[in-house]
């Protein structure tokens, strides 16, 4: 059943890309001079399929090729998406002036000036897009909130809590750029470091081979960093990657619960993947089973479905990553679409609810619905 599942996806996916990356192509080569109408399909026909074969490669002995084509590829599937939403909106303008005839005089009687003239607004349109949209991921913001719970913590009556979610630490974003996260939150003087999954995208040999977990022995808390598994770690390996940030500092949490300092508790639920691989994680009454519900619990969710599920079993505050708010404008009206809660804070009843758009991305490092985040609770007790 999870083989079929995964050829089914893998058809879909193919499909999909393939025809976007043909309507692009086809719709450019009427506007392209025929002179280079041969250059322009071999240059988009490599970006079509450089980030693809990037990533088959990436498990090869020379490294620096799959990277390459990877890099380059991701920003592709930047411009492939504003291109196609450009392209797609242009032709159904074209559809409907074909019923009523309402473009202007100088567009309607010189069609071919109108098209090329058409191409660059998009094209340029589409590099600025796509290079704002790089720029805006170096400057993550820190998301500030004061909540307080009617609960006792033992002798505790604030936690500082810096949450990050889904770094998809690998081939695009590596050492660097996890340095930089590591240092903005320590400036936070955290007590507690949540990471809500996705920390390692789809393989871990890149981690493996630029040795990007040493910088993950630089978050600095009181009570040390916790994470769970997001999608992303059961597609490079969920075993593998947990045994990798075990190694360098980090407790997984995986459908488990720890007693901190005898005054609140922290659970972990394997990510929602896990139930396409033949075993289901655990139900979050079976997780707490044993657990004080007197005091506080703060529970790691990656993907934050069936919010309602939190509530009835008493979680006092959820954190979740996942959506990216939808990474590309506009996606995040169809992530808003899908969850209840897809970016932001949301109080039900007596649970919390923080779900991030995410520190890091996953694709192109291009963010244009929003930026990149990390969340800074201080969460204060009776």
């Amino acid at each position: 059943m999870k083989l079929t599942a995964q050829i089914i996806f893998l058809s879909v996916f193919f499909t999909i890309y393939g025809l976007v990356n043909y309507y692009i192509i086809r719709r450019g080569m009427t506007v392209i001079s025929p002179n280079f109408k041969n250059l322009y399909l071999t240059t988009l026909i490599f970006l079509a399929v450089s980030f693809i074969a990037g990533r088959f490669l990436e498990r090869t002995s020379i490294p620096f090729i799959p990277q390459l084509l990877t890099y380059i590829g991701s920003f592709w599937l930047a411009f492939m998406f504003y291109l196609f939403v450009f392209i797609l909106f242009i032709d159904e303008l074209r559809l409907v002036n074909h019923f009523f005839h309402f473009f202007p005089a100088f567009v309607a009687n010189n069609p071919e000036g109108a098209k090329k003239i058409t191409a660059a607004i998009v094209l340029s349109l589409t590099i600025l897009i796509v290079l704002l949209g790089h720029i805006n991921t170096y400057f993550p913001v820190i998301k500030k909130t004061n909540i307080t719970l009617d609960k006792k913590a033992g002798g505790i009556k604030q936690l500082n809590i810096v949450m990050v979610s889904d770094l998809h630490l690998g081939s695009i974003l590596g050492k660097n750029f996890l340095d930089r996260i590591v240092e903005k939150s320590n400036n936070l003087k955290p007590d507690i470091i949540l990471l809500a999954g996705d920390v390692v995208d789809e393989d871990i040999g890149s981690i493996l081979k630029d040795h990007i977990g040493e910088s993950l022995k630089n978050f600095k808390s009181t009570y040390g960093v916790f994470a769970v598994t997001g999608n992303h770690e059961y597609f490079s390996g969920a075993d593998a990657a947990a045994k990798y940030l075990r190694d360098h500092g980090v407790v997984m949490l995986r459908d488990s619960v720890v007693k901190i300092d005898n005054s609140f508790y922290i659970a972990g639920r394997e990510d929602k993947q896990k139930n396409s691989t033949g075993t289901r994680r655990k139900e979050i009454p079976l997780l707490l089973e044993g657990a004080d519900l007197s005091l506080p619990v703060i529970l790691l969710d990656h993907q934050p479905y069936n919010l309602d599920d939190v509530v009835k079993n008493k979680v006092d505050v959820q954190f979740s990553g996942h959506t990216h708010n939808g990474q590309l404008w506009p996606n995040n009206y169809i992530t808003d679409m899908i969850y209840e809660l897809s970016w932001g804070y949301k109080q039900k009843e007596n649970s919390h609810f923080f779900v991030s758009c995410g520190a890091g991305t996953w694709g192109p490092p291009v963010r244009t619905g929003s930026r990149p985040e990390i969340i800074n609770v201080e969460l204060r007790f009776k």
